[in-house]
């Protein structure tokens, strides 16, 4: 039997581009055909990181190469609608960097075209396949930290302020990924206050509460506007907490054997709060890339025919989060429903058509 190698083509060579470019190049599944981006410098830094490549300022050649059956979009957000309908419609598999599209109506006409041409459609939301992620996942299934209490986030830097999504939808998006899968549960509602300090630029700074069914809250601090970076997530449970630290460079994740203790609880007025002082401990992490792990699980579902994980529904939970959120800032903090929908999520794989060429900008980082 012939090995035959997926062929991808990586469209935007901007920020997140390059790294797609090197992981899909690294694995012997797949075969990095070619890069797309309008940009002449970009395209020559793409030819000397990747000989033998072919690279184009126009998305519309790689959609009618027979050779490439998938294609990873990293380009603004406001392109992926347009990039991944076409590539779709094209027979190529997609890959799409976060958000999957700006509007929830989007993300279900791509998901619609996704499943009548049986291709897969996959959002990239990295942190979901990152070994800390899937750490604290493990923790919870298994009980080990007892009912969630709250879920409490800052992501914070000095970014670079995009102009056509805000805070938010940049930043916000990883932890709306991760709280749902987590706690495989949808927020009934969205709370939330942002602001610009830039003039005819979205907001640069917000701060949102999700509201659940259960006892659980989540709390999300997004900024550009910091001056350090920021990186730190902390999850309460009713048996043990987690602190997690993106920019770690080991002990990403602690547990914490710490919490509360209730007596008399039938006897209100009698009530009794103490405090359990335990160990801390640092699980092993494994060292692999998180990239590496989700495109090598993108080609085993387009090998097997299967839903990947991040899979067009859940990113369309996701925006219709973010939408809400937007709307809850719009109002000056109001809460707003959200739409419930029956899901599963699926764990991750093991750690191992326009008609008019489409034309490429430069990517934003």
């Amino acid at each position: 039997m012939v090995f035959d190698p997926v062929g991808v083509a990586v469209i935007g060579y901007g920020y997140w581009g390059p790294n797609l470019a090197r992981n899909f190049a690294a694995l012997d599944e797949a075969r990095l055909v070619a890069v797309v981006d309008r940009d002449p410098l970009r395209r020559s830094a793409a030819e000397r990181a990747h000989q033998g490549i072919r690279t184009t300022a126009s998305a519309s050649e790689v959609f009618s190469d027979p050779s490439i059956r998938a294609v990873a979009i990293a380009t603004p957000t406001h392109t992926h609608y347009e990039l991944a309908l076409a590539a779709l419609r094209a027979g190529k598999h997609v890959l799409v960097e976060k958000p999957l599209a700006q509007t929830s109506a989007q993300v279900a006409h791509l998901i619609e075209e996704a499943e009548q041409r049986k291709l897969v459609l996959m959002v990239d939301h990295t942190f979901l396949y990152t070994p800390a992620v899937q750490k604290i996942r493990q923790l919870i299934a298994s009980g080990g930290l007892g009912d969630i209490y709250y879920y409490n986030s800052t992501r914070a830097s000095l970014g670079l302020f995009q102009s056509d999504i805000n805070v938010v939808w940049d930043l916000a998006v990883h932890d709306l990924s991760i709280i749902r899968y987590l706690l495989d549960e949808i927020p009934v509602a969205v709370s939330a206050t942002g602001v610009s300090h830039v003039p005819g630029r979205p907001e640069n700074m917000a701060h949102i509460t999700l509201h659940f069914e259960s006892r659980c809250v989540a709390h999300i601090s997004v900024n550009w506007l910091s001056p350090v970076k920021v990186r730190q997530t902390f999850v309460g449970g009713e048996r043990k907490m987690v602190v997690y630290n993106d920019l770690e460079a080991t002990e990403k994740v602690k547990v914490y054997d710490r919490g509360i203790t209730i007596a008399n609880m039938a006897e209100p007025e009698q009530l009794r709060v103490g405090y359990r002082a335990g160990d801390m401990w640092a699980p092993h992490l494994a060292a692999k890339e998180a990239l590496q792990t989700e495109l090598e699980h993108f080609i085993d579902c387009i090998d097997k025919g299967e839903a990947p994980t991040t899979d067009g529904f859940s990113g369309l939970e996701v925006v219709e989060i973010l939408e809400a959120t937007s709307q809850s800032i719009a109002a000056r903090g109001a809460p707003i429903p959200i739409k419930q929908r029956k899901f599963q999520l699926r764990a991750p794989a093991p750690a191992i058509l326009r008609e008019q060429p489409i034309e490429v900008g430069a990517v934003l980082p």
